[in-house]
């Protein structure tokens, strides 16, 4: 599943009407790193100078979201993204994607889901090898 969407704004700078937009692979940001500001994104991709002030204008409108794919789409209310809520979603569906493919290869579980208590147990030893810090 690939978490993407396009993330416009639309405003008026010195009278010109301006609509930055720029596709958003959310995946290989939080993949990367983590999740920059949208606003950058949209201006880096649209050639706005983050420095400028036709970039603090545009800060001041909201962002629209289009073309939502994956999981984010159940982060997006009345226009808003809940950004810390998708990032903690994505990584817990991370830990369980990465933990089911264990159970794929060591143990020739397709679905570790239909396994009672398989995909309890891997996410508990995750989460001790964590508070260890093995």
């Amino acid at each position: 599943m690939r978490n993407t969407l396009v993330a416009s704004v639309e405003f008026y700078f010195k009278g010109e009407r301006y609509a930055p937009s720029a596709h958003i692979d959310l995946d290989r940001m939080l993949e990367s790193g983590g999740l920059p500001s949208l606003y950058s994104l949209i201006a880096r991709e649209s050639g706005i100078d983050a420095y400028s002030y036709q970039y603090e204008v545009m800060q001041m409108e909201p962002i629209c979201f289009s073309e939502v794919q994956g999981l984010v789409a159940d982060f997006i209310h009345q226009g808003e993204l809940d950004v810390q809520g998708f990032v903690d979603a994505w990584h817990e569906w991370k830990v369980q994607d990465e933990l089911g493919a264990i159970a794929r290869r060591c143990m020739g579980v397709e679905d570790p889901a239909q396994q009672p208590g398989l995909g309890e147990a891997l996410l508990e030893a995750y989460r001790l090898g964590q508070r260890s810090g093995l």
